[in-house]
């Protein structure tokens, strides 16, 4: 008989009609996986296979708009899911209750953050700390009336292939030496899986990625640390005999585990790689061809996409393997990415009441840290001689110099598009940039003339730690001393002043967090939540931070 073996994770819920949902599972063998739910909504299809592991994405129709019904899973005929004895409330889908005469549009809640370690099992403490998911899970688990979110938003480092826990790393010492490069780390698409088991089946993570709709996109550490960096780093990373199989399994891991959900059932209708995968007996091949294309060529695969909830926009970026790493046309996004996502922001201008940007990286940075990013990427193009080019090469690796201040012409051709979008008659009330990875949360406004309320969200992490050394240079990024120092490094790297100027109006906090940002009609307002483990009891959630965002200061 077959079984469960991840899963199952509540992914689409279509916003437009509110019948419409997607399920996605791994099971232990070949079978038919149906979603049934207590309504009669459901769905069912055959899984298909990728290195030996069995996947299905159930679409889900006939939900009523406007509801909440559970759901339950089997598997060839055989209930799966709920887990028998589960001591949690059932798994729900939840579907928007759609404008019309009479109606306004539904509002939208969206939690998000980056940068989840794995938390230890049960009984043991690691060293980062509560987790701000798990706490979610628990406290969601035990009051059915507490405010859930319409989203989970996670926005990079869902896994770290480069930084492995004491069981997985003991796994992975049973089936190969780990004196062998890459030593303690991912190797290959089986060690990938053994990642997403560790996060994703812990009974809290498990059940709350089952009942709330999460969109993902990856960051560096769901591959390797300092990821696309440079064209120097790809070379030498390139010329290793283990790098190959490592990025290849990344993309192929991510693809299935991660991006095929954030898909619609429309465009997975029209993937010709998710309908080559699912026709085959076996997709390891399709699948490692389209990784191997991805990796050589960014312009042949597209990793972001577009989600619209009733009036609010969301526009995922991928700031990671679209990059253009040649120093004479260094770029975060290759022109046809830049093209998308310029195209989409200004499709229907007028049409939505907010617009989202996620991007895992910050486009407004502290800014000591946005000027030597803009001055460590004139000293790596040149602009001080080829000696300072290679001390510059050196300190991007060294000190994570790779954010967007890092490519100086796509953080101006991406103000620019947020200034465009936010100006004039037809402008959305909030142009929010959301962003993780930094591992410390804070919200900065620009300076410039738009009609919009603009702001960067940054929230990082979920489960992780920060240095003393590196939160105590964060603090002086954000300080007088630090804007001062950064003029220094202006007038050395003759990068003049930055495009725009901006101002932190919150934070930085540091621990594990998740912010919430809830949209209803022209107004936004935003919480940030942290998780403390007291002595006795369970962690709990404080709130730290509730803000309206769209209030006239």
């Amino acid at each position: 008989m077959a079984a469960l073996r991840l899963g199952p994770l509540l992914r689409h819920v279509d916003w437009e009609t509110g019948g419409a949902a997607t399920v996605w599972v791994e099971t232990d063998r070949p079978c038919t996986a149906e979603v049934r739910c207590a309504d009669g909504a459901g769905g069912s299809t055959h899984t298909f296979q990728i290195a030996g592991h069995h996947y299905a994405l159930v679409s889900v129709t006939g939900l009523t708009p406007g509801s909440a019904t559970a759901y339950e899973v089997l598997l060839d005929g055989r209930p799966v899911w709920p887990l028998p004895d589960s001591s949690f409330p059932p798994s729900t889908i939840t579907t928007p209750a759609l404008a019309g005469p009479g109606r306004t549009a539904p509002g939208l809640r969206v939690t998000f953050g980056s940068c989840r370690q794995a938390a230890p099992p049960a009984g043991r403490h690691g060293p980062h700390g509560a987790d701000a998911l798990d706490t979610l899970a628990a406290r969601l688990a035990a009051d059915p009336n507490a405010e859930r979110p319409d989203l989970l938003l996670l926005l990079g480092d869902q896994v770290y292939a480069d930084a492995l826990s004491r069981e997985t790393r003991q796994w992975i010492a049973a089936r190969r030496d780990l004196r062998d490069p890459p030593g303690a780390q991912v190797a290959d698409y089986e060690e990938y899986t053994r990642l997403y088991y560790e996060s994703w089946l812990d009974p809290e993570i498990r059940w709350l990625l089952s009942t709330v709709p999460s969109l993902h996109i990856f960051d560096d550490h769901d591959v390797i640390d300092d990821w696309n960096t440079s064209a120097a780093w790809l070379a030498e990373m390139r010329a290793t005999p283990w790098w190959r199989e490592r990025v290849l399994s990344g993309l192929m891991s991510y693809w299935v585990y991660q991006h095929l959900g954030n898909l619609s059932p429309a465009e997975l209708a029209a993937d010709g790689l998710y309908q080559e995968v699912r026709k085959d007996p076996d997709g390891t091949d399709a699948l490692r061809a389209f990784a191997s294309a991805a990796d050589a060529d960014p312009a042949t695969a597209r990793w972001s996409y577009r989600r619209d909830f009733g009036r609010t926009r969301l526009l995922m970026v991928d700031t990671r393997a679209a990059r253009v790493l040649a120093e004479d046309r260094r770029a975060m996004l290759d022109p046809t990415e830049e093209q998308w996502l310029r195209e989409n922001a200004l499709d229907g201008h007028g049409a939505y009441d907010h617009l989202l940007i996620g991007s895992s990286l910050p486009w407004l940075m502290p800014p000591l840290i946005h000027d030597a990013e803009t001055w460590n990427a004139a000293l790596c193009r040149g602009e001080r001689g080829p000696r300072w080019a290679r001390i510059g090469e050196n300190l991007r690796r060294r000190s994570d110099l790779e954010h967007w201040p890092a490519f100086p012409a796509s953080f101006a051709a991406l103000t620019d598009l947020i200034e465009e979008v936010g100006t004039g008659p037809r402008a959305p009330a909030t142009v929010c940039v959301l962003s993780g990875d930094v591992h410390h949360a804070y919200v900065a406004e620009p300076r410039i003339p738009s009609t919009a309320r603009v702001f960067q969200l940054t929230c990082s992490p979920v489960h992780n730690s920060i240095h003393t050394v590196v939160k105590w240079g964060f603090r002086l990024g954000w300080s007088r001393t630090g804007r001062w120092l950064g003029r220094g490094f202006s007038l050395h790297g003759r990068t003049g002043r930055p495009p725009v100027n901006w101002r932190r109006t919150g934070g930085p906090w540091f621990g594990n967090q998740l912010m919430t940002l809830a949209l209803s009609g022209r107004t936004a307002r935003l919480r940030l939540d942290q998780a403390h483990k007291k002595r006795q009891g369970p962690a709990r959630l404080t709130t730290v931070l509730d803000r309206e965002l769209t209030a006239a200061e």
